[in-house]
């Protein structure tokens, strides 16, 4: 299976240029002594097994970019990818996704996802199309999921309808237990790799 690269637009939503407004000395003073992007003292004993492995000095580009501003009306966005025909399918950290037209003005809400737990950090987190998604309309999924005394981060998979307003046959594939109860550091982020495996990143912390 090949693994599809999508090409999204950038949205006012998800890129803060506030940082551009900044002079270059209000830059150099958030740097660390050292131009790392970390600007205070480690917080374990544990060394880096490389240099520059966990202190990275900062990067600057000066490539040019320019901003588009599609729509002010998304709710509380958190992922986005684009559909084949070029429209953006969004997640919504309330509990949903919707189907975006390339223009931005369309918005359509798709139902039957899973309950979430959406409060602080927690929802309807990523989102990814199956590498033969034009052929079986499947997408795959991450949320904060109510689940045992608490809550973690699921994966789930499911079948968008063909008119793109709801989705069915949705099954958990991954929890990331144990649960706890708490409302940060979920994570996620979900890609294909060329090969058609899928990797999930998670963001959750460990449990003394």
């Amino acid at each position: 299976m090949k693994f599809n690269q999508f090409y999204i637009p950038v949205l006012s939503l998800f890129l803060t240029l506030s940082s551009c407004k900044k002079t270059t000395a209000q830059q150099t003073q958030q740097l660390g002594n050292d131009g790392s992007v970390e600007t205070k003292e480690p917080n374990s004993n544990y060394k880096p097994a490389f240099a520059g492995q966990t202190r990275i000095k900062a990067v600057k580009t000066t490539t040019p970019y320019s901003v588009e501003i599609l729509s002010k009306d998304l709710g509380r966005p958190w992922g986005i990818i684009n559909l084949p025909d070029g429209r953006f399918l969004i997640t919504d950290k309330r509990g949903h996704m919707n189907v975006v037209s390339t223009d931005g003005k369309q918005i359509a809400k798709i139902e039957g996802f899973p309950k979430v737990d959406s409060k602080g950090q927690g929802g309807m987190l990523d989102v990814a199309l199956d590498p033969d998604f034009k052929t079986n309309n499947i997408i795959y999924f991450s949320f904060s999921e109510p689940f045992g005394k608490g809550n973690l981060t699921s994966v789930a998979k499911g079948k968008l309808s063909q008119d793109l307003k709801n989705i069915s046959e949705v099954k958990v594939i991954f929890r990331a237990e144990p649960s706890y109860d708490g409302d940060k550091h979920y994570g996620s982020r979900l890609a294909f790799d060329k090969d058609g495996n899928l990797f999930v990143s998670t963001g959750k912390d460990l449990i003394k």
